[in-house]
Formats: C-alpha cells, structure tokens, sequence
C-alpha cells in the first residue's frame, strides 16, 4: 500500500511514520517527489494493523495497491523513473543507446568498435566478461582481465560501461569495473542474484527471461527494488515462440505494456531478439517509435571471427547509419540521445 504525506508534514513526522511502519511489521520505502512524499508499505495488507496507518500523524491517504510488484507499479509512482548510468540518463524522453560487442575478446577489437559506436553516437558500452553459454565448451568470456579491458576503453571514449553478472560471487569484482550491472534472461529469476544486486547501488540492467511473462519480469525488478536499489532498467530482448526464422520472437507490445504498469525504464535487445543483421535496424526505429527508453545493439568490427554471437553483429557502417535514423526519428519524437559528448573526429 501507498501512504499519501500531507504537504505540510515535518521531518519529524516522516520519521515517526516510518518507525511505526517498522513497528508495525512492514518494510517502509521513502519516495521524495517535487510536491509530495509518500512512503511505500511492502508486507500483508489483510493484516488488522493495516487499518492503523490512516490515524498516523501526518498520513493523509492510504491507497492500497493490488498489484503483487509493488515498488515497480505505476501506482507506487506515476512519474516516470529516470536512471542515471554515469553521465548517461536513462528515461524522461532521453535514450541509452547501448553498443559493443557481445563479448570482450581483446583490447584492439574493444577499441576499435568502441570508437565507431561512440561516433554513431551510443552513450554506454557493452562488452561481456562472464558469458552465460548453451555449451560448456563455448568461450565464456575473459573474467576479470576482459572487465579490464572494458572499464579501460570505456574511459578512454568517455563512455559507461555494462556488463552482465552471472553469480552472487562475481558482483564485488564486476561492481569495481562496471558503471551498470547486467542480469541476463537466464538468470532473470535467480532471486538470490537478484536480492544481492539489489543490495548494490550500481544501475541494473534487468532482462527479461525467454519464457517469463511481463508480470514475472516486474516481479522479478520487484527482488531489486525491495532492497533499496530504485536504479532498474527493464530489457525487452524477445521470447521463446514456435516461429524458427528468428532467434526469438520480439514482443514490441511489451514496451507500452510495462509502460501502462511499471514507471521503470524499459530498452529493446533487437540484437538478441531477432538474431538477424537484416531485421535489427527496422526492429530498433520499432523500438523507439513505441516508446521504448532505448536500445541494445551488438555491433562488431569482423563478426566472422567473433568469439560470441558474430551472426548477430552489426557492422560498424551498418550502426552509423542506424544511429543517424533513430536520432532523426527521436527528435521527431521530441526525444533525444541521452548527452555523453558523442566524438567529432571523422572515422575510418
């Protein structure tokens, strides 16, 4: 439930309101907005102490809420969220476009496709230390040497970086190199990982699992969310279906849809979602166009030789020009490019 302060409450008042919530068995989540506070109530709203928050000084209205995602719902806040990952704002009308390559394989690869997507124009670099593979024998990324090669590069272009945490184990390590923690669809409902990313106060990058509902992916951002992290960006990156000439299959509808419920910022994974060069530029001005806070590109410099995912890459011709049309189609929109002083020089 939602606990509505009065505009002219004082400190002391928040305060007591917050104790007695404890006091009362329930987990209180301060909310501070330009022209009110409210305090969210995560616990049992069948309990007969419930009845007794209307009566605490300072508590104008008391709404209950009836969804189960409690802290993600449009009702807890009807303002959109905004995150920031470095320098980079995510939500309020200013997109992330995320770029990199699937995996960081070596530092003149990361390099190099870093200085074109940067020029195109994406404000945070992707680039995978630990990977998550179908097959044992698959390249499973460079550990903690690939977080250095990422966090290096990243410096070097000015840009944030992602990167995605598999284990609670690796969150320490993956935290004093990454600007923002990314949790894959395969791990969208370890809650444990969840719960311990929440604990963190670094930007989450929250994927929806293959065959997880939007409820179960606002659900599975409620884990975070209740343990004081508020800095959650959803991923829309497609779902399993019988369709076979795609990867997975996209569900644009999920953007409006999270939307509608959720006041978290949501970006689209063309890339993973389609795992096709051809589909993923006409799949991300989709992405924008329904209001999707951003996108998720792989773009590599020689995908033929890429340690992860190369038949999904775009070229970096290929995302200049991509960029140059969502950034037409995003002011057209009265959007923009989240600022992180894209390069001038010319690239080669």
């Amino acid at each position: 439930m939602i606990l509505v302060i009065r505009p002219d409450a004082t400190l002391a008042q928040i305060e007591h309101i917050v104790e007695t919530v404890k006091e009362l068995g329930y987990t209180p989540h301060v909310s501070r907005g330009e022209s009110r506070t409210i305090v969210g109530v995560i616990g049992d709203e069948t309990k007969p102490q419930a009845a007794n928050f209307s009566v605490i000084p300072g508590v104008e209205q008391v709404l209950a809420i009836m969804k189960p995602f409690k802290l993600a719902s449009r009702e807890f806040s009807n303002a959109d969220s905004i995150v920031y990952v470095g320098k980079t704002r995510i939500g309020g009308g200013s997109l992330a476009m995320i770029a990199g390559p699937c995996a960081v394989e070596n530092y003149e690869t990361m390099d190099i496709v870093a200085k074109y997507v940067k020029a195109g124009g994406a404000n945070i670099l992707r680039g995978g230390a630990f990977k998550p593979r179908t097959s044992p024998y698959a390249f499973q990324g460079m550990g903690e040497d690939g977080l250095k090669i990422l966090q290096e590069v990243g410096q070097k272009y000015d840009m944030p970086t992602v990167t995605e945490v598999m284990d609670p184990r690796q969150i320490d390590l993956v935290c004093r190199y990454a600007d923002m923690l990314q949790l894959g669809a395969r791990n969208m409902q370890n809650f444990d990982l969840l719960k311990e990313v929440g604990k963190t106060r670094k930007p989450i990058l929250l994927k929806r699992g293959m065959s997880a509902t939007v409820k179960d992916l606002l659900m599975s951002a409620e884990y975070i969310l209740a343990e004081g992290n508020k800095d959650v960006v959803l991923c829309e990156r497609g779902v399993r279906s019988f369709e076979d000439s795609t990867r997975n299959m996209l569900d644009m509808s999920a953007v409006p849809n999270v939307k509608g419920q959720s006041h978290l910022p949501i970006i689209v994974d063309p890339s993973h979602a389609t795992g096709r060069p051809d589909l993923i530029p006409s799949m991300c001005r989709a992405s924008v166009a329904a209001g999707a806070d951003g996108v998720h590109v792989e773009v590599h410099n020689c995908p033929e030789k890429a340690m992860s995912d190369g038949p999904q890459a775009l070229l970096p011709h290929q995302f200049l020009d991509l960029m140059a049309d969502l950034r037409r189609l995003a002011e057209a929109m009265n959007r923009e490019f989240s600022k992180t002083n894209p390069a001038t020089e010319e690239v080669h």
